[in-house]
């Protein structure tokens, strides 16, 4: 079966001469454009600045061809769906930051407005996120702790002024948003969106779950209706559950049942719109009907007065001015901006591109980078906290209906009447309620633990990964834990470039596809060659670990033969200086007939060959005659690897194996070149655009050599 699919891949064999490589490696750069050319640019200025402002306006470009009859119904069911989900959870994540309930609202209305007209996403549904939120919970509560705003009540006792404590967090959440947009913006215009490659799917992923530790931990408190500390640094969470247990005994029961009931009650209903999903026009509101129905509740039975229930309080009404920054809260939180900035992209990117593979559009990384910067950096001056991607709404943007921004808009308006109208109505909302809200919501992020089982089956480096990067944020705080996640999954990136995998190749019979011998059963090993691959490029890390496996793999221990033959050459030197002795000591001895041993030794050095061989040195010959290096993965070199690779090359001619190499891409050839690799040793005769080209060579080269031979005997 391979050898077909090998024979249906089959291209022409060519072997490129050194001219014809040479021109190749020495391309020159286009030639400076003229003063006409620059007159033709000048007059294209026009499109290139239409061009640019649809690439940061993308909306200019869709929008006018957008398919109302099509799309707009969807748009609207999505839109409103989504904002009912924003409504909860934005005053349930604001509760996550430890601001009050109204920053979750501008927080959902704000940046979702503004992404209609920055976003290329078209069912991403940005805004409030459960991880984002404990990031900034741990920074509120570690710079602003209720202990900070304690004022004295009647000269005894003691209190929190929760309208000064709440005033300042607004305050330098403002700061840490608007930060985080410009670092966001910043990578964005600077091309860095590649940056979050280094995020891989298992870093992701166990951070995110070690986040909803986080999350669910500082809601407990709200669960189980007692006052608690607001530790901070390496090993809060776990202080933060001893402390929660030993206040366990003075839980109030009338919250705990209100927190039990609301979390079954969502988590049932989302379970059945699960499982209907194709039946149904649009989710089941639960979380707005439970907001609703706990309110109503809370005020008619005046849960508060009777039962000390805490309650979220009042909620003003209407739209505030936009404020500046604190920025001399700057220095002080540039690391968490940046941490949020990264994971707050990592997210909304891996989601935006799920969604465009899915639905066949392009989600540009760049630009997402700037549409989320441009959201924390303007929302920051209306009080929202920072934002990314929530897949439950993504998700509910999607399933029902949703085709573009317009919903986005849609949800957004419908979170403005609430901020307008209906967000006073909310103050006897039960914190238990949001409480709830969260950790139900937490459902998805726990089944991340699957990912246990799944990664111990194909990759114990993506399980190490998972790992490491559940455990740091959990002993660590979530900045720092990011921080040695990250540099933990590089770690491992220079370690499996340490380490790659070697192999010998051989032939699939009747194809010119070469693979591992250990491997393919149908690959078989071609007689007298040796045909070496690295799975990873080579550097100065990896080179001389490249060197030695090639040396290990052909079988034969090159640099012992090597010692093997200076030795012998070292006693043949000696040997010929014996015989010269003689020679000179006949020759004055042999007056008398000095022509015979003349002759003598004339014949002797004719006989003797020019050139040592390892065979007349009585020295054991390779297998093989010739090596070839599969340069297919090398991507680039460095001036380490150009030095080791001239010692291979100079090694194997040591023990008479020529070395080829074989797919080296044009840029590593050109490399080479301005690294003096090349040499009157090493030509660029040794250099074939693939394998089966380079065997070719050695097995016609080879046969001429031995057809010479012949003749001459």
């Amino acid at each position: 079966m391979a050898a077909e699919m090998a024979l249906s891949h089959r291209v022409p064999h060519k072997v490129l001469s050194e001219a014809e490589l040479e021109q190749v490696a020495q391309r020159k750069p286009p030639p400076r454009p003229s003063l006409r050319g620059c007159l033709r640019k000048t007059r294209c200025s026009g499109s290139a600045a239409k061009s640019l402002l649809f690439r940061f306006l993308p909306f200019l470009r869709w929008l006018p061809r957008y398919p109302i009859k099509d799309w707009l119904l969807g748009d609207i069911v999505s839109g409103f769906s989504v904002g009912i989900m924003h409504l909860p959870q934005g005053l349930a994540y604001a509760l996550l930051a430890g601001l009050p309930p109204v920053t979750g609202l501008y927080s959902s209305f704000y940046p979702v407005f503004l992404y209609f007209f920055f976003g290329t996403s078209r069912h991403n549904s940005v805004g409030p996120f459960a991880v984002i939120s404990v990031m900034i919970g741990s920074l509120t509560e570690s710079m602003m702790p209720n202990e900070k705003f304690l004022v004295s009540v009647n000269g005894s006792n003691a209190t929190v002024d929760e309208e000064l404590r709440d005033t300042s967090r607004v305050e330098l959440v403002a700061t840490i948003t608007v930060l985080t947009g410009i670092f966001q913006v910043a990578l964005g215009l600077l091309q860095f969106g590649f940056v979050v490659t280094y995020l891989s799917d298992p870093l992701v992923r166990g951070y995110t779950t070690a986040a909803s530790v986080h999350v669910l931990v500082s809601q407990l408190k709200n669960v189980f209706g007692v006052s608690q500390g607001e530790p901070s640094g390496p090993l809060s969470l776990f202080v933060t559950i001893i402390d929660l247990c030993k206040k366990l005994p003075d839980t109030n029961v009338g919250t705990l049942v209100t927190a039990i009931i609301a979390i079954v009650a969502i988590l049932i209903v989302k379970e059945l719109n699960h499982k209907f999903a194709a039946k149904l026009p649009m989710p089941i509101p639960i979380e707005l009907i439970t907001i609703i129905v706990s309110t109503g509740i809370s005020y008619g039975v005046n849960l508060k007065e009777k039962f000390g229930i805490s309650v979220v309080g009042n909620i003003p009404s209407g739209l505030k001015p936009p404020v500046a920054p604190d920025m001399s809260y700057f220095g002080q939180v540039v690391g968490n901006a940046f941490a949020i900035a990264v994971v707050g992209y990592a997210i909304c990117i891996s989601l935006g591109k799920i969604f465009a593979l899915k639905h066949g559009y392009k989600v540009d990384s760049n630009q997402e980078l700037i549409a989320l910067g441009l959201c924390n950096f303007l929302g920051g001056f209306f009080q929202c906290f920072a934002i990314s991607c929530s897949m439950s709404r993504s998700l509910v943007q999607e399933s029902t209906g949703g085709n573009s921004q317009v919903a986005g808009v849609i949800a957004s308006l419908v979170i403005l009447v609430t901020i307008l109208k209906i967000g006073e109505l909310f103050r006897d909302l039960p914190k238990a309620i949001l409480a709830a809200i969260i950790i139900a919501n937490l459902k998805g992020m726990f089944k991340q633990f699957k990912d246990l089982s799944t990664l111990w089956k194909s990759n114990k480096v993506d399980l190490l990964v998972w790992v490491v990067t559940f455990i740091a944020p959990l002993l660590l705080s979530l900045d720092i834990g990011l921080a040695v996640s990250v540099a933990f999954g590089l770690l491992t990136v220079i370690f499996r470039s340490q380490l790659p995998h070697y192999s010998i190749l051989g032939r699939i019979s009747d194809t010119d596809v070469y693979r591992d011998v250990v491997e393919y059963e149908m690959a078989q090993e071609i007689p007298g060659v040796k045909i070496f691959r690295s799975s990873s490029t080579i550097y100065f890390a990896n080179v001389e670990l490249y060197a030695e496996a090639l040396k290990k793999k052909s079988g034969i221990d090159v640099d012992r033969l090597i010692e093997k033959k200076k030795k012998a050459l070292k006693k043949l030197k000696k040997q010929q200086k014996k015989l010269e002795k003689e020679k000179a000591k006949r020759k004055k001895n042999a007056e008398d007939g000095p022509s015979v041993s003349v002759i003598e030794l004339s014949a002797g050095e004719s006989s003797a060959p020019s050139e040592p061989t390892l065979q007349s040195l009585g020295l054991p010959k390779p297998s093989f005659y010739a090596v070839i290096l599969d340069f297919s993965p090398v991507s680039f070199v460095d001036t380490v690897a150009i030095k080791i690779l001239k010692n291979i090359f100079r090694d194997f001619h040591e023990i008479e194996v020529d070395v080829f190499i074989a797919s080296c891409p044009v840029s590593v050839l050109a490399q080479l070149e301005r690294g003096n690799f090349f040499s009157s040793a090493i030509t660029k005769h040794s250099f074939f655009p693939s394998v089966h080209d380079a065997v070719v060579h050695i097995s016609r080269e080879r046969h001429q050599a031995s057809v010479d031979h012949s003749t001459r005997m």
